[in-house]
């Protein structure tokens, strides 16, 4: 896969594109992530990438010729037919494992960070083809968010985590939190590992790591239950828990 992302900052990726995963995977030629800085593609003498809004406001609105010419110039490189050309911005879709699932099977990623009180709509209507938000919260620049999916994705390509069989249990992978992990040593303090792990017994275990994924879904983050395919015995442990769970609060 291919990555280029535009903006403002190109430092801010330094750090989390040079680390861990992300950097094995670009060392081993998984993934190809080019940043580009927005300021290169203006024309005048103070490189000027912002304007004030038109009507009137507070901060300064970042100005579509740059980023137009920016994805022209990759146009000029690669066919960009069918690529998906990202916003990063607070009213785009929520991000989540599934859309991180739909964008890791792309050839070709384009990133648009936003900056200061926003980006021209032009670029919003005329140039970017989706448009994404990390969550419900604002931030001061797209760079941050771009890093986030970036991670997300990057590490779903096939190769990157070496054990591709793991994701399945991740969470989020099928709308359930992942199960507890425990590692040596068996006993801290005064707190043991749970004995079924210790046991040897596969199905035993598997069955446990399971119904915790149910519990911890249900305490959580109950509104992702709503989507995952549970099943009869699913439906049956989790009213199992609740009940549980009143008689606790009643006592």
């Amino acid at each position: 896969m291919r990555i280029d992302i535009l903006c403002l900052f190109p430092s801010m990726f330094d750090g989390p594109f040079s680390e861990s995963i992300l950097k094995r995977a670009r060392e081993r030629g998984l993934v190809d992530i080019v940043v580009h800085d927005i300021r290169a593609f203006t024309h005048d003498t103070h490189h000027t990438t912002d304007d004030y809004p038109y009507g009137g406001g507070a901060g300064m609105v970042m100005k579509p010729e740059p980023v137009f010419e920016a994805v022209d110039s990759l146009r000029k490189e690669f066919d960009l037919t069918g690529v998906p050309v990202i916003l990063l911005t607070p009213w785009g879709r929520l991000f989540n494992q599934s859309i991180a699932y739909e964008l890791s099977r792309q050839k070709q990623l384009v990133f648009i960070c936003g900056h200061y009180e926003g980006i021209d709509e032009r670029v919003s209507q005329h140039l970017a083809t989706d448009h994404i938000s990390i969550g419900d919260y604002v931030l001061t620049s797209g760079e941050i968010a771009a890093a986030v999916v970036v991670d997300a994705v990057v590490r779903l390509l096939p190769g990157v985590l070496g054990a591709e069989a793991s994701l399945l249990d991740e969470s989020h992978s099928s709308y359930l939190l992942e199960y507890p992990q425990y590692t040596r040593p068996a006993r801290y303090r005064e707190w043991t590992v749970p004995p079924v792990l210790l046991s040897g017994d596969h199905g035993k275990i598997a069955r446990w790591r399971h119904e915790q994924a149910l519990l911890r879904t249900l305490k959580w983050r109950p509104d992702l239950l709503e989507k995952a395919p549970l099943s009869n015995e699913d439906k049956h442990l989790l009213e199992m828990f609740k009940r549980q769970d009143n008689l606790q609060r009643d006592t």
